[in-house]
């Protein structure tokens, strides 16, 4: 039967009875008609023809005559195979800022899942961790990478087809730099803030042309180690913005003039040599009287996290007093559902170019939220090809520890590469299989059936929560758990089981990657906590607090799972952070020390 490659081609066609013979001539044809990274690759008795216009088109076609060579019925079969991207840019950006900085060997086998992808550009998300001269205090118990660590990862890209691009923050997210004496009068606000009735220590620089050349200064240090001329200097989420220093200033120009104008003191110089730069458009997006303002060569992207699907669900299951909240934080509820159409609609209303970033919702879980992932990635590509945009970065955060392991977010990464080479052919492009086979190398076919289906148990649950999954937030703030956030008994218990299963069919696999031990240890721990969340919702009463006889049995498991993970931490990170990722199990291990005492 004729074999089918990943990601799925625009087009194939296939005649059976004859094919090339193992020693056939390959025809290289270069053609410029054909489109920017595409191919046309033909076998035949007569030999093989690839025709391309570049040297990207030129390897995807390799790659696919290589898929193809697999089969055992290469020889005598013939194929047709046209195919070109609907994304000109299709990146990847992993968070390694939150506690969790990949080992060399890890950064390797990333680079091989998007290849497999056909993923073309990849950001390593930086906030602390790169080893910036001077700065020492900031990034000494990080483990971060270092220029030497950049650079051969950049050449490890190049010769991979992949652009390595620096993506550093530059206004929000700077916490890591403001708790130390030396950067913290440059805080927006020095004593912090309060958001959703908790208090939080300094996060947003002051947007002053001191602040712009500071962090000019992490530009030039760490951007040399990249060959791409592109970079993402990041500026999302600057909650503070307007509040403290920069208060009277946004009174008189109004706040997002104070925020682009920073942004463009960053950028600028950056643009003056050629670069492209992008930034996040959650605050450039709010304000209509930005959007002729966009300097040539600068991106807005535009991100969404959450599905249309599960916006919606969390927006018709929640409470008065929920949409009330929402509402006072200036959230348009009724917008909610709209997905990316919602978060880019100005952009979308004004004609400006942009990006669009999907997520791969491992962040704030332990198994990921595959049911999310997928049709927020699919709503992404979506939008995308509508609006002609050019780029797509899929995005694997880390938030609050990065506790779910890397191979967790393999299965999302391979869809948002498939779905943004070519959306219409890859919608329903079965992963499990792609990572059995392509990736893990499990002729047993477990491994990669396991990731998807763990992935699934949080739509299980019932609770349907905003960039979260219900089990990491008992095991992180148990006694801060919503009502609406807490799964009924039933589907709890449903759940329970179906990780009891996911965990004995793993005990079966047989994975052949190089990783592939580590995949099933990993995974085999993210399971287990994933049970013992399970176990501690069904044990925690209205208030908080744990059941007495209960208690003592989730604490001894948890000090045993602790362990666990610090050991799996080592496979894949640098040890630097593991301390950190550990204390945010802290308030559970309190509550349940509280309850069997």
């Amino acid at each position: 039967m004729p074999v089918t490659p990943f990601p799925r081609p625009k087009s194939i066609a296939s005649t059976t009875g004859s094919g090339p013979a193992p020693d056939a001539p390959v025809r290289v044809v270069l053609d410029p008609a054909t489109p920017a990274q595409g191919f046309r690759l033909q076998t035949s008795p007569e030999g093989i023809t690839v025709t391309h216009a570049d040297a990207a088109g030129l390897r995807y076609a390799l790659a696919t005559l290589d898929q193809l060579r697999a089969d055992r019925d290469f020889a005598t079969t013939s194929y047709d195979v046209s195919d070109h991207p609907d994304f000109g840019v299709r990146g990847f950006m992993l968070d390694i800022s939150r506690d969790r900085v990949p080992t060399r060997r890890t950064l390797a086998r990333w680079v091989e899942v998007l290849e497999l992808a056909r993923i073309n550009s990849l950001e390593l998300y930086t906030e602390h961790t790169f080893a910036f001269r001077g700065e020492q205090a900031v990034w000494q118990d990080a483990s971060p990478l270092t220029p030497a660590d950049l650079q051969w990862l950049d050449a490890l890209c190049a010769s991979r087809g992949i652009d390595l691009v620096c993506n550093q923050n530059t206004l929000g997210h700077m916490e890591r730099f403001l708790k130390h004496p030396d950067h913290a009068k440059r805080a927006e606000n020095e004593d912090g803030f309060t958001i959703r009735g908790q208090h939080r220590p300094p996060s947003t620089v002051e947007p002053s042309r001191e602040n712009a050349e500071f962090v000019q200064g992490l530009l030039e240090d760490v951007v040399p180690n990249f060959r791409t001329k592109r970079l993402n200097i990041g500026a999302d989420e600057p909650w503070e913005l307007g509040t403290g220093k920069s208060a009277q200033r946004a009174e008189e120009v109004g706040l997002g003039t104070v925020y682009f104008e920073y942004v463009t003191q960053v950028m600028q110089p950056w643009l003056d040599r050629g670069y492209t730069v992008e930034f996040w458009a959650d605050v450039f997006g709010d304000h209509p009287e930005l959007m002729d303002k966009v300097p040539a060569g600068a991106v807005p992207v535009v991100w969404q996290y959450d599905s249309p699907a599960l916006l919606a669900e969390v927006v018709d299951s929640a409470s008065p007093g929920q949409v009330q909240e929402w509402r006072s934080l200036g959230v348009d509820v009724t917008a909610l559902r709209d997905g990316f159409r919602d978060r880019a609609k100005l952009l979308l209303d004004a004609g400006i170019p942009f990006w669009v970033a999907p997520g791969a919702s491992n962040w704030n879980s332990l198994l990921g939220r595959w049911d999310n992932a997928v049709a927020n990635m699919v709503d992404a590509a979506e939008v995308g090809l509508e609006n002609s945009a050019q780029g797509y970065l899929n995005t694997s955060w880390g938030d609050h520890g990065h506790w779910d392991p890397p191979s967790v977010a393999f299965g999302p990464v391979l869809f948002g590469g498939a779905v943004s080479w070519s959306l219409e052919d890859n919608r329903d492009v079965d992963v499990a299989a792609v990572l059995n086979d392509a990736l893990l190398l499990d002729p047993t076919g477990v491994v990669g059936d396991v990731l998807v289906r763990a992935g699934k148990v949080c739509q299980r649950l019932g609770a349907p929560l905003l960039n979260a999954s219900p089990l990491c937030l008992v095991l992180r703030e148990p006694d801060q758990l919503k009502p609406w956030a807490v799964p009924a008994p039933e589907a709890l218990a449903a759940v329970h089981d179906e990780l009891l299963s996911c965990l004995a069919d793993l005990r079966g696999a047989d994975p052949a990657a190089a990783d592939g031990d580590a995949v099933v240890r990993e995974l085999t721990q993210a399971l287990r906590l994933s049970d013992l969340a399970v176990r501690a919702l069904q044990a925690r009463a209205q208030d908080g607090s744990f059941a007495a006889d209960a208690a003592p049995r989730l604490l001894a498991e948890l000090d045993d799972l602790l362990e666990e993970q610090r050991a799996c931490w080592l496979l894949r990170s640098r040890p630097g952070g593991l301390a950190d990722s550990v204390a945010e199990f802290g308030r559970l291990r309190h509550a349940l020390v509280r309850a069997a005492s």
